[in-house]
């Protein structure tokens, strides 16, 4: 595969904020070699809570993260990261390894697997599907599921990166070592609150992370100025934070419903997050779907199959 790199003074001009509405499969609107990160959420396969039906078949599911392995492939710079956040799901019983099958996928596509971060949440928070009540309804040997607080952050590398000669323009994008230190991020396990699924908020129903994931990743992996990808853009949690933070922002999502959610949060006609000088390009695409309402739809089935269950 041929790809092409740009120079930074030619990256300023190609690249814009976008959003397209359409299939991450294709991701025809970036340039080869013009991202210089990426931070998703991919659907965690057909998680009850979150994505039931969404994948006729856990294959179907794997065969979308080949897909946009490839072309992540294409348009991540050399060397740069792509960063995934995700986790084993266990649906009817059965545990689906998704780290570790993106983990396969993305090596037999070139890249250099290199690091997990656990994000450990608080004790305190559990989903609907707490599986210690087994436990607790049978206490005897061979009944035990543990309750899951916590996801991983897949880090990969497009091949090797050369480091550049820092100099003052790098001074900007210095990483507040104070900042570092008081968070713990150089240690492998990150404890940061989740998103709680409270009444009335913006990305209800939405599977979204919370803004200090993708702040960490985006400091840590970026220069100031660099341009952000989320192939996975959901609300558009990580194209929020790389704008505050001084990055250009790509985001991809096939589900058009979430339009106005992402609009909203990204404040597109109230120029709060955007330079003066900046837009926002919105796209459109004929392969967009409409999935928010069905989801939510299967959702509520689902719960109240759960209920039922536990009377």
């Amino acid at each position: 595969m041929r790809v092409k790199y740009f120079k930074d003074e030619e990256m300023s001009r190609v690249m814009e904020n976008k959003i397209i509405f359409g299939d991450c499969r294709n991701m025809k609107e970036v340039p080869d070699g013009s991202i210089h990160l990426m931070v998703t959420s991919p659907p965690y396969f057909n998680a009850p809570f979150d994505y039931p039906g969404l994948f006729k078949t856990y294959d179907e599911f794997l065969e979308l993260m080949r897909d946009v392995g490839k072309e992540l492939r294409r348009v991540l710079a050399r060397g740069r990261i792509a960063c995934f956040v995700t986790q084993d799901v266990r649906i009817k019983g059965k545990l689906y390894s998704v780290p570790a099958d993106i983990v396969r996928i993305m090596r037999e596509e070139g890249f250099i697997y290199r690091d997990r971060i656990i994000w450990r949440k608080p004790e305190g928070y559990i989903r609907i599907s707490r599986r210690s009540g087994v436990q607790i309804q049978h206490p005897y040997p061979m009944y035990f599921y543990p309750d899951n607080i916590y996801e991983e952050i897949l880090i990969l590398q497009n091949g090797e990166y050369k480091y550049p000669k820092i100099t003052p323009k790098f001074e900007a994008s210095k990483i507040d070592m104070r900042e570092f230190n008081q968070g713990k991020w150089y240690l492998s396990v990150w404890d940061i609150t989740n998103v709680l699924p409270l009444k009335g908020r913006l990305e209800e129903g939405i599977a979204a992370f919370p803004e200090e994931i993708p702040y960490r990743l985006i400091k840590l992996f970026s220069y100031k100025g660099e341009t952000v990808l989320d192939p996975f853009m959901g609300s558009g949690t990580t194209l929020k934070v790389a704008l505050e933070l001084g990055r250009k922002a790509i985001g991809y999502e096939i589900d058009l419903e979430l339009l106005n959610i992402v609009k909203k949060k990204l404040g597109i006609g109230q120029s709060k997050l955007l330079e003066p000088n900046s837009s926002f390009e919105i796209v459109i695409r004929n392969d967009a779907k409409h999935l928010r309402t069905w989801l939510q739809k299967k959702v509520k089935e689902q719960r109240s199959v759960t209920k039922k269950c536990r009377k």
